[in-house]
């Protein structure tokens, strides 16, 4: 009995094993951001945006319409197209905007996204999931170009982040895991890249 446990216990370490060094050697031919941006005759990156592609799990950055680089992503738990609460565990869809940037994060780096947007709140007063009170507190926010309030039902604090202390064992699975709360979650070492490029202000548009 003791043997066929340990067999067994084996087997899985050899399996999980494995599993990392075919995702360390997929891996391992990723460009870096000065790479990709040589590779593309390009010195720097001018009109900065972000487009987030759910159904490819990359996240695209473009330097005007030239693509640069992509990255490896993963989203919220709940693979709905329709982000509709604040606790529903959706990546939402649409264009937001980079509102806060947080260096110091539990996922190592944490670049806030605009969500709820106009748009967003617009369609939820219209059913009547939100109140009045709440939409115009979004709106305010818009206008003021400042993070939404996250006291509304639609929730916020999605944004785009890091993986933190278990960074080596998630960046290297060679298959999706979705795991977040609804935000977009991608490599300590690519959130330090974009982090060092982003800026307050910078579009991103979240596509399926």
């Amino acid at each position: 009995m003791l043997k066929n446990i340990l067999y067994i216990s084996a087997s899985i370490v050899i399996f999980f094993v494995g599993l990392i060094l075919y995702g360390l050697i997929l891996n391992s031919g990723e460009l870096s951001l000065e790479e990709a941006l040589r590779a593309k005759n390009l010195t720097s990156i001018e009109n900065l945006r972000l487009i987030v592609d759910r159904s490819n799990y990359r996240l695209q950055i473009y330097s005007g319409n030239t693509f640069v680089k992509s990255y490896k992503s993963v989203f919220g738990k709940n693979a709905s197209n329709l982000k509709s609460s604040a606790n529903d565990l959706v990546t939402p869809l649409g264009d937001y905007k980079i509102c806060s940037i947080d260096t110091n994060h539990k996922y190592h780096k944490f670049l806030q996204l605009s969500y709820p947007n106009e748009k967003d709140a617009a369609e939820s007063l219209k059913r009547s999931y939100i109140s009045q009170g709440e939409f115009e507190a979004i709106h305010i926010a818009f206008k003021k170009n400042e993070c939404p309030p996250k006291e509304t039902k639609l929730g916020s604090y999605i944004g785009i982040h890091g993986i933190g202390a278990y960074d080596f064992i998630f960046r290297n699975l060679p298959f999706t895991f979705n795991w977040t709360n609804g935000s977009i979650a991608i490599s300590n070492k690519n959130i330090d890249e974009l982090a060092s490029i982003v800026k307050i202000g910078t579009p991103v548009k979240i596509t399926y």
